[in-house]
Parts: C-alpha cells; structure tokens; sequence
C-alpha cells in the first residue's frame, strides 16, 4: 500500500508522546525516593534513552522484527538498520506509514520496558553494573519477547510460527505481556538479587517529593495516549477507540485506588490516586485495540484495587521492591492481559474474548502471560547472578548510606548550603571560592 501522510504524522506525534513518558516515568520514581538518590534515579531512566537509543538501532530492531529464526528470534536482516528503507513496512501488506517510522515507535518501546525495571532497585545500585544490566537485558530478554507478540513469534497472533509445538494467538494490542508482565517480572527478579536497601523496615523512606510523584503520573497518562492509540499503526477507528478507552481505564482505576486506600486508612491519598492511574493505565494497555469503552471502567477499577492490593501483600512479604512495579506493571500486565481474553470483542479488534463464546482465546493469554513471565524472571536472575559475581551489583555499605548522587554522579539534586555560598557538587572537598571579580571583568 502506498505511505499515507495522515497515518504517518499519526505514528510519529505518537513515538513523541511515548518517548515523553520515560522523562515522567524519572520523575515519577524520582519523588519516591530519599533525597540523597533522586538524581542517581532520573538518571536511570534518562540514561536509558541514550543506551538503547543506539543498541536499537545497531542489533536490538534486527533481533525483534526481522524475519523469523523459527518462532524464536529474528535474524539480522536489518542489523544497523541495513535495507530499512522509505517504503511501507514490508512484511504488513496494510501499513501506510514508512518503515522508518515503524523502527521509530517501537524503538520508544524498547526504552521504556527496562527503565520500569529500574524502580525495583532504586537507591541501592552501582550505575557500572546498572548499564551492563540494562544493555543485556534489553538484547537477551526484551527483544526476543518483542519478536514473540510484537514481530512473527509463535506468540503472535499474527503470525503462524511454532516453538516446541506451540503456536499461541495472544493478543496483546500494546504492550502489556511484552512490556509490563515482562518488566514486572523481571523486577521481582531484580528485587530479590539486589537485595534489600540497608536500613529497610528500620529507617524511615518516605517519599521526598509527592508533587514529583503526582507530576510524573500526569506526564505518563498523557504519553499514554501515544503508546496505545499510536499501536494500532495508523489515524484509525481503532485508534480512536484505543484512546478512548486507555482514559477511561486510568479514570476508574485512580478513583479504585483512592476509595480503597481511603478505606483501609481512612485518608485520600494522593500517591495513591497517581499510583491507581497508573496502574488503570497498564491493565488496559493489552485491551486497548480490542474491548469497548464501557468494558475498560471494569478492566480500570479492578486494576486499582488489585494492584492496590498486590502493593500491600508486598509490604507484608518484606520483599524491598522499593516503587512497586511488580505490585502495578507486574499485577497490572497479568490482570490486562486476562481481561484481554475475557473481553475482547470482535466488533472493535476482529477477535471475541470468553464472554463472547471465544475459550479458547483465554487460554491463550493466560499461556503468554506465563511463558513470557517465566523467561524474563529467569534470564534476568541470570544476568544480574553474572554481575555479582563479576563487578558486583551493588556500592558499598557507605556509599549507600552516603547516597548514590554523590557517590555514584559527583552530584547533588538539591544544594541546601548556598547561604554560606559554598555549593557541594561532590565529595570531594568545595575548592576554593574564585577571586572576586573586578569592575568591567566577567566573572
């Protein structure tokens, strides 16, 4: 088909808004935690954008979209982006947006997935070790999961590929058995290997900055619109339906949240309501494409509660997932993708779910889901197992107590001590004040 510049400008305005979301995703994670680390985890996910903005396009693209190497992986047709030309993406005979444009949208994919993870192990992680974990990850674990549900793997349901005589037709219009089952699987992994933040359940680690926090989750429902409406590839009727819905669900599911949380403590809480909208929003993420606007208050309500319920047993469990993302992307992705199965109807995205007489199609989510979650934890435990017995996860006992911006960046996010007018911008000692300037000099 020939390019369409409606459906063009569509992709692109999206890939935008879905690159916006990881800078609000920093300042999202960034107002969870303590003062002395909020420069050390905005830069976490800021660093990603850089990392696997290159990794993309050298392997990362080739390994998720090239043509199959049996149902497993793709080969390196397009390494470097070699023959990615101007012409319409050529194995979908419907596109009508350049291939360009294609590698541009899922590349803001790629970036975001593994800056999700970071929030499993904020405040405790060497950055050295970090980059090496974020870079094999996103090569060994992220594009092979994109290559199954995204790309002609044998999760497709596009594609008709097998893998040890399975041939799965998982829908997943979004992301979120790709993106949020597989980050949230692999934060439980993280979560467990890092260990657990010297001090935890004996100092206080308030959030530092709501405001951070309420602002973040703002900057992520906006991007969202991107991320779901952008994925059905063109200015559509999906996409509009897409969008519609991907509001409604965060809606209901910041309202769930609140009312709950408000019961058990009997305040409103305002982290709560930003953690609800964000979890409303990665529940409907799979179901965006494939369910009707009535259908997502469901899918957005029961994910603010059951999220907000996943994020309480967590506390019980004493596990130091220290911003919840197993509790919301992990709880979250595998409740999107059941009610996927449950809900989808053919009138939006051509494929019936359980409650339209369609069985089968549940089996089939519930089956990626758990294939999908299995091979993140797993190969991410691997890696980080490697690191720890290489170069090492984690600073020192001081280093972290002293606070990863200054021992890990040289820096400071807030400088208290201009009074005195000496700000500190490391350890090491304040060098000497500069002479003072003399008239007509331009100090």
């Amino acid at each position: 088909m020939e390019i369409n510049s409606g459906d063009t400008a569509w992709v692109l305005a999206a890939s935008a808004l879905v690159l916006f979301m990881t800078p609000g995703l920093a300042f999202f994670y960034g107002g969870f935690v303590r003062t002395k680390n909020v420069l050390a985890t905005i830069m976490q996910s800021f660093i990603v954008m850089g990392l696997v903005g290159v990794l993309w396009i050298l392997i990362g693209y080739t390994l998720a979209f090239s043509p199959t190497e049996g149902g497993i992986i793709g080969g390196f047709d397009f390494i470097g982006l070699k023959d990615v030309t101007m012409q319409p993406f050529v194995p979908d005979a419907e596109s009508t947006i350049p291939h360009e444009a294609f590698v541009a949208f899922q590349l803001m994919f790629a970036i975001i997935t593994p800056a999700l993870i970071t929030g499993a192990f904020a405040e405790r992680a060497k950055f050295s070790s970090f980059l090496i974990f974020m870079a094999a990850w996103s090569l060994l674990v992220y594009a092979p999961v994109a290559h199954w549900v995204f790309g002609d793997g044998f999760l497709s349901v596009f594609s008709d590929e097998e893998f040890l005589g399975l041939d799965l037709d998982a829908l997943d219009f979004a992301g979120g058995t790709a993106i949020h089952v597989n980050a949230g699987a692999a934060a439980l992994a993280a979560a467990i290997f890092y260990g657990k933040r010297k001090g935890y359940g004996v100092e206080p680690m308030e959030p530092h900055n709501v405001t951070y926090i309420v602002l973040g989750a703002a900057i992520l429902w906006f991007g969202w619109f991107g991320f779901n409406a952008g994925s059905a590839g063109a200015a559509n009727l999906q996409a509009a339906n897409a969008f519609l819905v991907t509001n409604t669900a965060a809606a209901a599911a910041a309202l769930a949240w609140m009312a709950a949380s408000w019961a058990m403590t009997g305040k409103a809480s305002v982290i709560g309501a930003a953690a609800g909208a964000v979890a409303g929003l990665v529940a409907i993420t799979p179901a965006s494409g494939f369910v009707e606007p009535a259908e997502s208050i469901i899918i957005g309500a029961l994910a603010g509660v059951l999220c907000y319920g996943a994020v309480r047993l967590r506390v019980l469990s004493g596990l130091d997932d220290s911003l919840d993302v197993v509790g919301v992307h992990g709880m979250g992705g595998l409740w999107g993708g059941i009610a996927t199965g449950l809900f989808a109807s053919a009138t939006v995205g051509g494929v019936d779910g359980l409650f339209r007489g369609n069985a089968d199609q549940m089996v089939d989510q519930v089956a990626a889901i758990a294939i999908v979650a299995i091979y993140s934890f797993v190969v991410t435990g691997i890696i980080l197992k490697v690191l720890d017995l290489t170069i090492g996860l984690r600073p020192s006992e001081d280093e972290e107590q002293l606070g990863l911006d200054v021992t890990q960046h040289g820096e400071r996010g807030y400088v208290f001590d201009e009074a005195i007018g000496v700000p500190v911008y490391s350890a090491a000692p304040p060098p000497p004040p500069p002479p003072a300037a003399q008239p007509g000099g331009g100090v």
